[in-house]
């Protein structure tokens, strides 16, 4: 059984604690992305899984077996690096079989499972190339199939694609997902990018400094966030927020006294507010929220507009074209549902870096 539970698991260096209580129920054949900014501790939690780092607190079981003080080699996992951590003497043949080789696996064996998988990735045909022969897109597939013969009950990825350029990334994302729907094996994958996290994983963990934010389905957190960083983290472009004082007659007062009309209010009066709106809820309509546009970038199948409202730049998703040019004056329709209420709160200021 491919199960892992992560429960009140916690990382100290010191007197620094970088992890504050996770608790995790990941099931058998699911994929989990672990995703948040640089410094969240999702890297670190995945080498607590895999037995890199020590537990300071808290137990994580492996198939119902509570695995802290089990040996990385005996937890019957495999792991792909970001940085392949490929044998640079050895071809890919022999980087797929040596961990089988190690435990003395015999020989038939290691070649019928390191063909299977090279069959699966297709690599028959670089068997007997070295690491240095290869593309950084072949590369990681070695590395995947040297976690795929190993034949585990989880597999565990720890940004496997920040090494590779954009095309690429798009192409692998979908091998791997291709991978796990052939395979149904229990996957953790390490990510800052959520863009990989919401096309990937049956369930996403939002992270932020060491503590679980929100989880649940991609479409479950872009829809329905749970707080203001998890709305300001998932979703490309990024949501839009105002904040402001709600008033009477559903309005809500912008610092420099703007007046936006709501359709839907929060029912506590003069209460500071932060509203979410994305930026294809957005719809240039004959009446609504005043803007004018500053840049217009079309894309062909959606233009994307950044405007002024109420002093305040906000991005607007329009799909397909538009007659909008900068300096025009626009007016912004939005649905009742589309908009997000949150507690008055500092927008988080996000970036895409890796962990450290």
């Amino acid at each position: 059984m491919g199960t892992v539970q992560i429960r009140e698991v916690r990382k100290s260096y010191g007197a620094v604690q970088v992890l504050h209580g996770i608790s995790i129920d990941i099931e058998d054949g699911e994929f989990v992305a672990l995703v948040g900014p640089s410094g969240c501790g999702k890297s670190t939690l995945l080498r607590m899984i895999a037995g890199l780092e020590s537990i300071s607190g808290g137990d994580i079981a492996i198939g119902n077996r509570v695995v802290n003080n089990v040996a990385p080699k005996d937890r019957d996992i495999a792991m792909v690096f970001q940085n392949y951590a490929l044998y640079p003497h050895k071809n890919v043949r022999d980087n797929m079989g040596f961990a089988l080789q190690q435990r003395r696996v015999p020989k038939p064996e290691i070649a019928k499972r390191v063909n299977e998988a090279a069959r699966i990735l297709g690599l028959e045909h670089l068997l007997d190339r070295k690491p240095r022969q290869l593309s950084g897109g072949q590369r990681q597939r070695v590395a995947m199939g040297r976690a795929i013969v190993r034949d585990p009950n989880v597999f565990l990825f720890d940004e496997p694609l920040s090494n590779l350029d954009a095309k690429l990334r798009v192409q692998m994302r979908s091998e791997i997902k291709e991978l796990h729907q052939r395979l149904k094996t229990t996957t953790i994958y390490v990510t800052h990018d959520q863009i990989e996290a919401m096309t990937l994983a049956d369930r996403v963990v939002v992270m932020n400094g060491g503590v679980v934010e929100q989880e649940g389905p991609p479409l479950e957190l872009y829809d329905r966030p749970a707080s203001l960083f998890v709305a300001a983290f998932i979703g490309s472009p990024p949501m839009n927020f105002l904040q402001g004082q709600i008033i009477e007659g559903n309005g809500l007062r912008l610092e420099d006294n703007t007046v936006l009309g709501l359709p839907a209010a929060d029912p506590k009066q003069r209460r500071q507010i932060t509203i979410g709106v994305r930026p294809e809820h957005f719809v240039i309509a004959e009446t609504g929220w005043p803007a004018t546009v500053s840049i217009v970038e079309p894309t062909g199948s959606e233009t994307q507009i950044t405007a002024r409202l109420a002093g305040q730049f906000i991005r607007i998703l329009v799909r397909g074209r538009t007659s909008a040019m900068p300096g025009d004056e626009i007016r912004l329709a939005v649905t009742p549902g589309d908009i997000h209420f949150f507690d008055a709160a500092p927008i988080p200021e996000l970036t895409s870096a890796e962990d450290a």
